[in-house]
C-alpha cells in the first residue's frame, strides 16, 4: 500500500486546486501529487500540441501507483471542470462523453484527480473520421533486448521513408519504442488501418524470425510485435511527455534518431530526470513533426499491396 500524508493542506498551482499535494504517488521515488501536478504545469508547451483538441484516456491511481489503477475515457462527475468533454458516436451509433484537455488547467485537474497517464486517440475532435498519424508499436517478448527494439525501430524508420513518410520515434517509458508518422488528415481510418497492418505484414514477412504482426503472446517468443491496431478508431496510444504508472516513474519521451542509437532503455527517462534532459535540449528532437506536408496517397497504400 502506498504511503499517504492526506493531512496536508490543498495548494493552487495554475489556478487548480490540488488536494493532498503530500500524497506520494511513486512510493519508490517518493514523488508526490503536487510534483506530479507541476511537472505537468511546467511542461504544458510541451505537452499540448500532442495532446490539445484530441480525445483522450486517463490512467487514473487516485492513490498512488501501487494502490489501485483504472483507465478511464468516457467523461463522468469525477471529473473536474477544467478537464473538456466532447461527444463522440460510438461503434454501436450511441453518444457518448469523451474526455479532452486543452490547457494547462486540465493537465492540473487530471493529476489531482490522480492520473498519471494520458493516452490520445490519433484524430483531432474537429475531424474524428480523419486520422492525423500513424503509430507503430515496438512491443518485444520480455527476452528481446532493447538493442534489438532500436534496431527495429530503425529498420521500420528505413522502410516508412522507402515509403515515403518521414517517422519519429518515442520511447515509451515502458519496454518498446513507438515510431510515428504524422498525416495530413486526407485519409479516414479503414485506409489508414490498411497501411499500418499491411507495413506490419510486409515487415514480418520478410524477417519472421524477429517480427510478427499477430497479437499472440504464445507466437511472441524471441521476436517482436509490430503492433499496428493503434491506428484504428477509438484505439489510444500514450501521450508524449506523459508519465508512466510504472516502477521508477518513467515519462514517454520522444528523441530524435541520432539519440536513440544511444539510449539504453524505453524507460530511460523518469520523473526525476526529465527536467535535466529538457533544460539540456539545444532543439525539439521532433523538430519537422508539425512541420511534415506527407498523407496516406495511393501510392502509399500501393506500397503494402
Amino acid at each position: 500500500m502506498t504511503a499517504r500524508k492526506d493531512n496536508s493542506e490543498a495548494v493552487r498551482i495554475k489556478g487548480v486546486r490540488v488536494t493532498h499535494p503530500d500524497r506520494v504517488m511513486f512510493a519508490g521515488q517518493g514523488a508526490t501529487k503536487r510534483a506530479i501536478a507541476e511537472y505537468y504545469a511546467v511542461n504544458a508547451d510541451r505537452i499540448l500540441p500532442y495532446l490539445a483538441g484530441r480525445p483522450l484516456s486517463l490512467v487514473r491511481c487516485p492513490a498512488g501507483r501501487d494502490d489501485e489503477c483504472f483507465f478511464q475515457k468516457h467523461h463522468g462527475a469525477s471529473i473536474p471542470d477544467q478537464v473538456k468533454a466532447v461527444e463522440i458516436t460510438e461503434k454501436n451509433g450511441k453518444p457518448a462523453r469523451y474526455l479532452m484537455i486543452d490547457n494547462v488547467a486540465g493537465l492540473v485537474a487530471a493529476a489531482q484527480i490522480g492520473a498519471l497517464e494520458f493516452h490520445v486517440w490519433g484524430a483531432r475532435a474537429d475531424r474524428i473520421e480523419r486520422p492525423e498519424r500513424v503509430v507503430f508499436d515496438l512491443d518485444p517478448d520480455e527476452s528481446v533486448s532493447f538493442a534489438n527494439v532500436r534496431e527495429a525501430a530503425i529498420e521500420l524508420r528505413g522502410v516508412l521513408e522507402t515509403a515515403g513518410l518521414q517517422s519519429f520515434a518515442l520511447l515509451t517509458g515502458g519496454k518498446g519504442v513507438h515510431v510515428i508518422a504524422p498525416v495530413e488528415r486526407r485519409r479516414e481510418w479503414p485506409d489508414v488501418k490498411a497501411f499500418a497492418k499491411g507495413l506490419a505484414e510486409k515487415l514480418a514477412a520478410s524477417a519472421p524470425e524477429k517480427y510478427l504482426s499477430k497479437a499472440s503472446k504464445a507466437a511472441r517468443k524471441g521476436r517482436i510485435f509490430i503492433d499496428w491496431l493503434r491506428n484504428e478508431r477509438g484505439a489510444t496510444a500514450i501521450a508524449p511527455y506523459s508519465l508512466r504508472a510504472r516502477p521508477g516513474a518513467p515519462v514517454a519521451t520522444p528523441v530524435s534518431w541520432r539519440e536513440l542509437s544511444r539510449i539504453e532503455a524505453a524507460d530511460a527517462f523518469t520523473l526525476d530526470m526529465i527536467d535535466a534532459r529538457l533544460s539540456r535540449l539545444k532543439s525539439d528532437p521532433w523538430d519537422g513533426y508539425d512541420s511534415a506536408r506527407q498523407s496516406i496517397t495511393r501510392s502509399v497504400l500501393d506500397f503494402v499491396a
